[in-house]
């Protein structure tokens, strides 16, 4: 029997627009262009309540053109975010050429997130593009992005995949789609370089003061409020790229434009969790050189940084020499604070509850090993929560025993026992992550046959990434060797 979903004023929507009260250089008007045969293939029913939305409301057949931009939800203003951004270290100016931002859910609770249609047409900022997005790479995001949330890595997040009924070209016919993308904001580092670029000291003002208020609103009571806010930035990105770092998570293109002022993951385009560990690996088919590569992603988070910090010069200090003394001595703390945040974290996978003085070089060891062996990333971390060494084999290589035995050594210097070491380690320790060949399995499965069960199977491995009836998963099990490079593509 077909249930009629409630109206669109009746699904929960609570759409505000703040952003559109800064100065009209971040933004132009624009709607979503309509699709011919919109049908929702993928809903995230957990976020819509999260969000304070009627997931019965939206999970329908009926409200499909509201995920595609065929109709507005009650309360929407929508628009097209302008920005700029380094790409592969060259500034251009981009924006929003194929997202419209309908406006911010307020919850029940206070939080505000955008809502955002990826894939929904041409806007001003097209340059030449269609606007369009295919299926493949908004269930990619879609899949990452949840994967991303479920391990507690902080992420933009997914509401709906809809299908448009129409193609687009990338180069050949692909089926079209569009995706609900839902961020605590799209404000990008790329987003102060547009400001800055365009020599407006009050527009650049009034972005800082928004960005503060909504993201890093204890930066309010500050003696010097926007070097507050650059700090708190630096700090927050060291700590997102060091937990990208502890799962093996390479996004592929950290553009300026792909780092955002909220602290979130964002952009899932040319990115992939690594298996066999090897600190040069790309994935991304256009970076030829590794400029994005898993090693070089906190050098590359803190030259990005270093572009916010020079965007920000005209408001730390009246005196331009005394600015750009305090942007170097506020990058200069990066990488302590990365460091800070890589140890902490290492310590959580390798079950240490207290500091000693040779912990990092007890990490930097294991790793050396891994990489030396090529060890599969996440496998290795999760057989050692499992007490697993022997049975994988891994205690019959002479360097592996001896490191075994220092770590074993640690364990034991400290009061907690060892089924409480097991629990951290299996806490910190993922055994389901998005494996390159099971993506691309159901990627393959829903682009060519329509069957989404295998992406609706491989969501819900990955909602439990921690769970141990998941290590036992074909989700858990890495790919079979020899296999050729695996590459992933923009999608644009």
């Amino acid at each position: 029997m077909s249930v009629t979903p409630p109206s669109s004023a009746d699904a929960g929507w609570r759409l505000e627009s703040t952003y559109a009260a800064l100065p009209k250089l971040f933004y132009v008007r624009a709607r979503p262009v309509s699709v011919t045969a919109p049908q929702t293939v993928l809903f995230n029913r957990a976020l819509a309540e999260e969000l304070g939305l009627k997931a019965d409301a939206l999970d329908h057949p009926d409200a499909a053109p509201l995920l595609t931009g065929n109709l507005l939800p009650a309360g929407a203003e929508p628009l097209a975010q302008a920005y700029a951004g380094h790409q592969y270290g060259h500034f251009t100016t981009l924006g929003d050429g194929r997202a419209i931002l309908l406006g911010e859910q307020v919850t029940l609770t206070g939080g505000r997130f955008d809502i955002q249609l990826k894939g929904s047409g041409q806007t001003p900022f097209s340059r030449r593009g269609d606007g369009r997005a295919a299926l493949g790479p908004m269930l990619r995001e879609y899949i990452i992005s949840e994967a991303m949330h479920a391990l507690g890595i902080p992420t933009t997040r997914s509401l709906a995949v809809a299908t448009t009924g129409e193609a687009v070209y990338r180069p050949k016919p692909l089926p079209g789609a569009v995706l609900t993308r839902v961020a605590a904001s799209h404000i990008r580092v790329g987003t102060f370089e547009w400001a800055a670029g365009h020599g407006d000291k009050e527009a650049l003002r009034a972005l800082a003061d928004y960005t503060r208020a909504r993201h890093y609103p204890e930066t309010a009571e500050a003696e010097s409020p926007y070097l507050a806010f650059l700090q708190a930035a630096i700090d927050r990105q060291a700590a997102l790229i060091a937990r990208w770092q502890q799962v093996g998570f390479i996004h592929g293109v950290m553009n300026t434009d792909n780092m955002a002022l909220s602290g979130e993951t964002i952009d899932y385009g040319p990115c992939a969790f690594m298996d066999a560990y090897d600190p040069a690996t790309v994935f991304s088919s256009i970076d030829q050189r590794g400029r994005y590569a898993y090693a070089n992603q906190p050098p590359i988070a803190q030259w990005n940084l270093a572009r916010l910090a020079e965007a920000l010069l005209p408001l730390l200090h009246e005196d331009e020499a005394k600015s750009i003394e305090l942007a170097n001595l506020a990058l200069e703390a990066f990488i302590p604070a990365f460091q800070r945040h890589w140890l902490t974290g290492m310590r959580g996978k390798l079950g240490m509850f207290t500091d000693e003085a040779d912990d990092a070089a007890l990490v930097d060891d294991f790793i050396e090993w891994m990489r030396k062996t090529r060890a599969d990333f996440t496998l290795t971390f999760r057989t050692l929560a499992g007490d697993g060494a022997a049975a994988h084999g891994l205690t019959k290589d002479a360097s592996f025993r001896q490191w075994h035995e220092q770590w074993t050594a640690r364990l034991s210097r400290q009061p907690q026992s060892e089924e409480a070491v097991r629990a951290r380690m299996q806490a910190h320790n993922p055994a389901v992550i998005p494996r390159n060949h099971k993506v691309e399995e159901a990627l393959q499965a829903a682009v060519e046959q329509q069957d989404y069960a295998p992406v609706k199977r491989l969501l819900e491995a990955l909602a439990r990434p921690y769970d141990d009836a998941a290590a036992h998963s074909e989700y858990s099990t890495p790919p079979p060797p020899g296999g050729q490079p695996y590459l992933t593509y923009c999608g644009t």
